[in-house]
Order: structure tokens, then sequence, then C-alpha cells
């Protein structure tokens, strides 16, 4: 390979990954920042040479635990020099990593820079305990969850007039909307839940940088306990992202050509294949369906097809772990079996959920795979509710030329994918059919409500609310005994502009 080819050739050469767990964290945890200068000087003891004054550019996961919109300005004057190019990703999204990635590797292909850092971090864990620890002294008894309350606040008028305020109001949509697709039972899409989970604690347990690292059988995570309570129908506590974390994360990038003169070993070299991404409507309520994402089929379909590879060419994949529904969308994408591991770092559950920043962490996972073994691994990002997807291929074989720059935004093959969008009613009264539906539980165990997600008879969506009070139909909703999805039923309008389902 001559030298001007390997100057425009993308290597990752630097991870670093970071965990701050003291016992005060009110008193003692790091917030953000702390966590991103942690994470870089990881990654540069990771290289094995004296790289963060010879950034070219760096680019910041976003993060919400405390908020500061020039934390990237203030981390990129710490570094002994500051970076000529510094970005900051749009929003704390969960493709922003690849993306940055990427984005790094194409700058390098373009022969615009020839080393970069991509980092991220959250301290939610910190940030969650000083504000409950301000709210006991004020004497306010308000609990805090800036997760809950930052998803809260952009909730769309109709959403938060059913309740579908976080996500884990809007992801069972996608689970309950697929299983029914799939015909699975209730206890069959359960267990290949479990299943793959349970693949995840078996992976965080080994991963030093996981922040549960305690292997549970798929009986554990499927079986509702004190300990693992039903969250929102099917999702007991052990399905679904665990944030409340203090994780940090930064992947070195550079041009083969500087990381030889950097005198990087070859065997520490991990080559940055192409990536592939795309969209669906920000509005969750303006999708075309819940049983599949055409975002996150092309973002993996073209992925693999601009590396030249199929599924059987994958010895890993990070499939994006939020909650079931996403990974079990990808793993039918790719047609990945069920009992090969689907993270490399343990999921959103047991690995960790930093918000915006969790594929960071995959990433270094990644590369710390490949260093070992395999010649291709295969991240899959999802940020948003279920809105933005990228895919990244990663692998220890030198391409035979550049691969980059290259275009990843693949939204007109999402589009060419996408079913026609049903007109979203305000308020309907009259028959339908159940499309999908959510169920929120108590803490003692039970359905609060749920939210039916409807097609007219003319096929219009519409959303109907089932009070607390109807029982009869909140458990036939959960049992499990039947598939609501497909179900008939009539909706009232309420004075309040709800509409109340009825059987």
């Amino acid at each position: 390979m001559t030298n001007q080819a390997a100057e425009r050739i993308a290597v990752i050469i630097g991870v670093g990954q970071v965990n701050d767990r003291p016992a005060d964290a009110v008193r003692d945890g790091l917030d953000s920042f702390g966590l991103m200068q942690a994470a870089l000087e990881a990654a540069q003891a990771d290289c094995g040479a004296s790289i963060l004054g010879q950034l070219d550019w760096l680019g910041v996961e976003d993060q919400i635990s405390f908020p500061e919109p020039s934390l990237h300005e203030r981390l990129a004057a710490s570094l002994p020099r500051r970076p000529a190019n510094v970005v900051k990703t749009a929003d704390a999204s969960g493709d922003g990593p690849t993306r940055l990635i990427n984005d790094a590797a194409n700058l390098i292909g373009e022969g615009r820079i020839s080393i970069a850092a991509a980092v991220g971090a959250e301290a939610m864990r910190t940030a969650n305990k000083r504000a409950q620890a301000e709210a006991a002294n004020a004497d306010s008894g308000a609990k805090v969850n800036k997760l809950a309350d930052l998803a809260e606040s952009l909730a769309g008028p109709i959403a938060r007039r059913y309740g579908l305020l976080t996500p884990i109001d809007v992801y069972p949509l996608y689970e309950n909307a697929t299983r029914a697709s799939w015909g699975q039972s209730r206890a069959e899409a359960q267990a290949e839940t479990a299943e793959i989970w349970s693949g995840f604690s078996r992976v965080a347990a080994e991963n030093p940088h996981a922040w549960l690292r305690t292997e549970l059988a798929p009986e554990a995570i499927a079986t509702p306990s004190p300990d693992n309570r039903m969250l929102s129908y099917p999702y007991t506590k052990l399905m679904v992202a665990n944030n409340s974390v203090n994780m940090g994360a930064a992947v070195i990038v550079a041009s083969l050509a500087r990381a030889r003169e950097l005198g990087i070993p070859e065997d520490r070299l991990v080559y940055v294949g192409a990536g592939a991404g795309a969209h669906e409507d920000e509005d969750f309520l303006r999708r075309d369906s819940y049983d599949h994402s055409a975002s996150l089929t092309a973002s993996i379909e073209k992925a693999l097809e601009y590396n030249g590879l199929t599924v059987g060419d994958l010895d890993h994949v990070e499939l994006y772990s939020c909650f079931p529904c996403v990974p079990k969308m990808a793993r039918r994408v790719l047609g990945w079996p069920l009992e090969r591991a689907h993270s490399v770092y343990g999921g959103l559950t047991f690995g960790g959920g930093p918000i915006g920043n969790c594929m960071m962490h995959a990433a270094a996972a990644m590369v710390e795979k490949l260093r070992i073994g395999g010649r291709h691994g295969l991240i899959v990002s999802n940020g948003g509710y279920a809105s933005h997807n990228h895919s990244l291929v990663l692998g220890r074989v030198p391409p035979h030329e550049p691969r980059h720059p290259q275009e990843y935004n693949v939204q007109a093959v999402a589009d060419g994918l996408r079913k026609p969008v049903p007109d979203l009613l305000d308020q309907y009264e009259g028959p339908g059919i159940i499309e999908t539906f959510i169920a929120p539980y108590g803490r003692a165990g039970k359905p609060a409500f749920a939210t039916i997600v409807a097609r007219t008879p003319s096929g219009e969506r519409f959303l109907a609310t089932v009070l607390p009070e109807d029982t009869a139909t909140l458990a036939l909703l959960t049992s499990g005994e039947a598939e609501p999805v497909g179900m008939a039923g009539h909706a009232v309008a309420l004075a309040d502009g709800r509409s109340q389902w009825r059987r």
C-alpha cells in the first residue's frame, strides 16, 4: 500500500472507557466534563503515545446530565493544544457516536485531518443524586429523574394527552406490534427477549468496563419480582436501559500513515469501514407502522453492502438495546441467530446506558474484541424513539483502497422502503382496530391504564385510552392469552379531548 493511500485510510488507534461509582455520588461523583477528560486520557494511554496535543478534530457527543451548550469548547480548551476543528452532536442521540466516528473517517479520507478523537459521557447518577439531595434539603418531596423530565418536556400535545411521555411509554408500541406481526405469542416473545438479555449479562460479566457484571439466567429477566418489577407491558426492569450511570468513553481515529508515524503496532489497529444512516419522522405517532423500521433496515443493509459483506462475514455485532424491540428488529434484518451474542459490551441494561453515548462504549469494546480475534464487527445504533439509525463496520482487514470519504446518508433508500403514513386524528369517535398499545404498570404490579393506537375503517390512525377502572380490558390486553393487536373496538369521545376505548 502506498503512503498516499495510507494517508486516506482511517484506523482506530486507541480507546478509553471510564466508570465512576463512588460510594457518595453527591459529594465525589464526576460530572460529564470530568468523565470526558478521563476517557480521553484513557484512550491516549491505550495508544501508548501522547496524542491529545496533536488532535486535528474533536467530536463530542451531547449530554443531558449537566446542561452546558459550550461544554465541547471547554473540553477542547482543556487539551494540551486546542484542535482546529471542534464539533458537538445536535442532541444526545444514540446514533451520535457512530456518526462521529464515521465523520472523522470521512475527514481523514478527504485529507483534511490526520488524527481525531470522538468522546462522550453521561453522569446521570451524579446529577440525579445531587438533585434528589437538593429536593430533600428543600423538603419538597419531589421525585427527580432528569431524563424523564426532559422527555416529558419534549412530548407533543397528542402524546401528552395520552401519557406517551418517555421512552418506556413509547417503545412498547413497537414491541407489541412486532410480536403480532411475527406471529409470536406473548410467551414466545418474552422468551426471545430473555434469551438475548441473558446473553447481554453474560457478556457484561466478562467486561471489566460494564456497569453491572452479574450473569443472569433468562428466567430471572423474564419473571417479575420485587427487584424486577413490570414497568410497561411486557417489559420488566431488567429489560430496559440502565441510565443511572456515570460512564465516559473515547475513540481515537487516525490515518494509517499517521498511526505508523506514531509507532502504533499493526496488531492494535482496527480499520473503520463504511457506514450508513437514515431516520424516521421525529413524531413517533407519524410512523408508517410499528412492526418494522425502514431506516433501521436501510442502515444495516447498506452498511453491509458498502463493505462488501454478508451476515456470514460478521464475527461480532452490537445491536442497540435500549428496549428489546430494537435488537429483535435488527437481528431479523441481519438474520442473526438467537444463540449468538448480540453485544460486545453487555448492552444498555448491563453494560450501561449513558443516554446518547452507549455506542461509544460499544465501539471501544468492539475494538478490544477485534484485537483479540475476528475480522469484522457491525455496530447498529439507534436514537430517539426508534428515530435515528446509523450502522458502522469496524474490522481487522485492511481495505484494498480507501473507503472514505463516503456518503453515508441512505435516507432515500429508507424512504423507498417505507409504507404510506396514515393520517393522525386529533380525536375520534367510532369503530376501530387495534394497531398496537401500551400498558404502564404501577408499583402494585397491575396495569395503571392503557393507551391504544388504532385505525379507523378508512385507515386513519387515532389514539384512545383504557381507563383505570376498566380492569377487564386491561386484563385482556396484558394476560397473554389472546393477541390484542387486530382486535376490534369502539372509541367514545371524552370531555377532556381524549377518546375512550371500549370493547
